[in-house]
């Protein structure tokens, strides 16, 4: 079924072409402008609805063809249909020289109507629409519960918002343990559950409702602990396409489970981030997830971030690497006392502090996809994942 937004000032007009369009049954009309909206409004619009179509009225043929020339470039494919009273040559004229071709008149009669759905359909079945969203996305998977991983996706989503122009959602889906709430001291009622239950409702007005807004950060939190949760992996699909639209990156916070859902956000993800100490306990649950990454084909997506590192470290970035057979993206250092006050603030950590800048660097890195891993090395280290318990001992430096 298409999905259509009707622009007509014209009220007397807009809804008779609101009633004809409901009577077909064919078309889901998600908003109709009762002016023609500003260029903030519309893409605000376009993003959270994605339409297919605009019926487009010319009252004011200049106002009209911005819009038209404004559609060719933010939503490329979207097929726009010129609405008048009458159709009289004069407005035709200045309709085709907007470049559209199709036109419906009042009363707006069913085999009018069907005739351009499908001549629209047609073209959007060959050139289906572009609508702008992200490939940005970024999935922080803890390897054992304590490594921090909330922590670095929280402060690594702030940082990144930081950046100019960087719209960022961080979104919560540890219904086990979901901690972005306490962090950062949110009131919020609603929560992951309920952006999942309202996916199909989704749009510019009732978003804001759901997340909790700090400047270019928005926050999805996980609600009261509920492991009985369960979601539809189609839902996720929608809500993820929802969020494309409307962030410039989005970073998601697992239990590390693996659940149903937490693997498809992580189908989804331009990169999976496993986040372990240089422990031997972490690093053994580290490679056991990405084993069963592996099966599903998501290795080369995965990055490790080795965090609460220390200047003479047990384990060194090589040796990690070459047992874990993945790149370690970045070592974040310890800081028990920022991190500290920052949960005591409800807010992040000091960005001139040295993990602030850790941070800072790993959330450039990871939008502008420039981090290369090193050489492997380190071969002694390999033992401690093909012997005994009773003979894991970590080698001194």
């Amino acid at each position: 079924m298409l999905r259509a937004i009707v622009i007509c000032p014209d009220a007397e007009l807009s809804s008779k072409l609101q009633r004809a369009l409901n009577n077909l049954g064919e078309i889901t009309l998600c908003r109709a402008f009762a002016s023609y909206p500003d260029g903030v409004d519309f893409v605000r619009t376009l993003r959270a609805h994605a339409p297919d179509v605009v019926f487009l009225s010319f009252e004011s043929s200049d106002r009209a063809s911005a819009i038209v020339k404004f559609l060719e470039t933010e939503a490329k494919g979207v097929q726009t249909i010129g609405v008048d009273r009458v159709g009289d040559a004069r407005t035709l004229r200045t309709i085709m020289r907007a470049g559209i071709r199709d036109v419906v008149t009042d009363p707006f009669d069913t085999s009018m109507m069907l005739d351009a759905l499908g001549t629209v359909s047609t073209r959007l079945g060959s050139q289906p629409v572009q609508h702008a969203s992200t490939n940005q996305i970024f999935s922080f998977v803890p390897s054992k519960a304590g490594v921090g991983a909330s922590t670095l996706a929280l402060n690594v989503s702030a940082a990144m918002a930081r950046r100019p122009d960087t719209r960022v959602l961080l979104s919560d889906f540890d219904m086990n343990s979901g901690m972005m709430r306490f962090l950062l001291k949110l009131q919020n009622q609603y929560s992951v559950a309920d952006a999942v239950e309202y996916t199909s409702n989704l749009d510019e007005n009732l978003w804001p409702q759901l997340v909790t807004a700090f400047e270019r950060l928005d926050v999805l939190h996980a609600g009261q602990v509920n492991p009985h949760i369960r979601i539809d992996p189609a839902n996720i699909r929608s809500l993820i396409e929802f969020m494309r639209r409307n962030y410039r990156a989005l970073c998601f916070d697992h239990s590390g489970n693996l659940e149903r859902y937490s693997l498809e956000i992580m189908q989804e993800s331009r990169k999976i981030l496993i986040v372990c100490t240089p422990e031997i306990p972490s690093l053994h649950l580290a490679r056991e997830k990405m084993h069963f990454l592996r099966e599903l084909d998501l290795e080369n997506r995965i990055g490790i971030l080795l965090n609460r590192t220390t200047k003479k470290p047990l384990f060194s970035k090589q040796q990690v690497e070459e047992v874990l057979k993945a790149p370690v993206v970045a070592m974040i250092g310890n800081d028990y006392h920022g991190i500290n006050r920052a949960v005591a603030n409800g807010a992040w950590i000091d960005w001139k502090s040295e993990m602030g800048v850790q941070v800072t660097e790993l959330a450039r890195k990871l939008l502008d996809l420039k981090a290369k891993s090193d050489p492997n090395s380190g071969k002694k280290f390999l033992r401690h994942f093909s012997v005994t318990p009773k003979e894991l001992v970590p080698t001194r430096r």
